[in-house]
């Protein structure tokens, strides 16, 4: 079990900061291997959000976005296997890249599975009590190689089911930024008891309280920030698998 869980989360790619850089630039960099310990197996792992919603099938997801009033559009991405857009924000908060607003409108960047944005409309409603509307990210969907083939269904960004969220900006325009407030350190904890940032902030301490209500909602299987290597010094990786396991690091 432990060498299919390092290979989901294994080999993420670099990507430059928010503030510097155009969403989605990437490069090569090292990984390694999570630690156990940082690996959860919850007794009612069935029940959690992000295992009901990894396991949906396209039909079932699609209908509860309906449900929602979750405003989207189907799309077609090569590898993804509930490939939507969002249209709208989500509980009054707006999910995006940094690029221009006729840019947003077709880039696959902001393609993401279905299942995905069910757990994000769960987010939005924790932002929202934060007074978040703005969440920046550099990417949803990254498209496979031209070699993949057409029927395979991916992981990770690869299968549009993982967000990279940098920014999350406030409604009078304050913000918390992954790279200049999260203020962790590698292999610390990040949520729970005895978790707490280097530098104690507002900005530290409240962008690592949104993020840890997400934690202990179960919105998402994997959530990797600063506190597991450099390549995540900029952002958190937040990923739906439908497992019943859950990392954070």
């Amino acid at each position: 079990m432990f060498r299919r869980l390092a290979l989901a989360v294994a080999a993420f790619a670099l990507v430059a900061p928010a503030a510097h850089a155009k969403p989605g630039k990437k490069k090569k960099s090292r990984w390694k291997h999570p630690s156990m310990k940082n690996i959860e197996h919850p007794a009612d792992a069935e029940t959690t959000p992000a295992h009901r919603y990894g396991m949906m099938s396209r039909e079932d997801c699609e209908a509860e976005l309906t449900a929602r009033n979750i405003p989207f559009q189907p799309e077609e991405a090569r590898g993804v296997y509930a490939p939507v857009r969002l249209t709208g924000p989500l509980h009054g908060v707006t999910f995006r890249t940094n690029l221009k607003e006729e840019q947003r409108a077709t880039t696959s960047w902001e393609i993401s599975d279905c299942r995905l944005v069910l757990a994000l409309d769960d987010f939005a409603q924790i932002l929202a009590k934060h007074d978040i509307v703005d969440v920046r990210h550099y990417s949803m969907y990254r498209a496979p190689s031209k070699s993949w083939p057409e029927d395979k269904i991916g992981t990770r960004h690869n299968g549009a089911v993982a967000i990279d969220a940098a920014r999350f900006i406030a409604s009078d325009g304050t913000y918390y930024d992954v790279l200049d407030h999260f203020s962790g350190r590698i292999d610390a904890k990040t949520c729970g008891p005895k978790a707490a940032p280097r530098k104690k902030t507002k900005q530290s301490l409240g962008i690592r309280a949104i993020l840890c209500e997400a934690v202990d909602a179960h919105l998402f299987n994997i959530v990797l920030t600063p506190n597991y290597n450099r390549a995540h010094r900029n952002h958190f990786h937040l990923e739906v698998t439908g497992a019943q396991w859950f990392l954070v690091h």
